[in-house]
């Protein structure tokens, strides 16, 4: 597995890149290591160290922050995070296979939110990749966000977004045909 290490108002030791290696070695048990790339960022701010993982294998993104007040600690919080995603995510593949004909539609989006002239502070450019509403959901939880975009494989390749509700449940945006 690549890593790669990258610090904001920090110094990474080799101690530090050593004890976060051999955490995230725990992961390569669930994939092939040589197709996994994981980026590591390590910051201060405040006395509060945090902790950023990416890991990209094969298309598959996993994501998490950890924030302590060590950074050990947030490397150990960082890893287990990490691994609870992938359990999560086999459980959720495991259960696809078994269920042929489950997907169902969630309901639509609710209204805007009430933030008066609202500003664009950032643009963020990706590929959208063909997939179903239910691998989406993953991606999305993966990723640790509330929605997620992507170009849907079972509505003739329109753009859809899912999007997680304040009741806990998913919702599917899809364009009117």
């Amino acid at each position: 597995m690549d890593i790669i290490f990258k610090s904001r108002n920090f110094e990474i030791t080799d101690a530090l890149k050593a004890y976060t290696e051999k955490k995230l070695a725990r992961l390569m048990k669930y994939f092939e290591p040589e197709k996994m790339e994981a980026q590591v960022m390590m910051s201060m701010q405040r006395g509060i160290h945090t902790l950023e993982v990416t890991i990209n294998v094969r298309g598959l993104l996993l994501r998490c922050e950890e924030k302590t007040g060590d950074m050990y600690a947030s490397i150990d919080g960082a890893a287990d995070k990490l691994e609870r995603q992938i359990h999560k995510f086999k459980t959720r593949i495991n259960r696809k296979i078994r269920e042929i004909h489950g997907q169902v539609a969630a309901p639509a989006a609710p209204g805007p939110g009430e933030e008066p002239e609202p500003v664009i502070v950032k643009t963020k450019r990706f590929e959208f990749k063909p997939m179903t509403s239910e691998e989406a959901v993953m991606q999305m939880d993966l990723l640790g966000h509330d929605f997620f975009v992507f170009t849907n494989t079972d509505n003739k390749g329109h753009v859809c977004v899912v999007y997680r509700r304040k009741d806990g449940n998913y919702g599917l945006i899809e364009p009117e045909q």
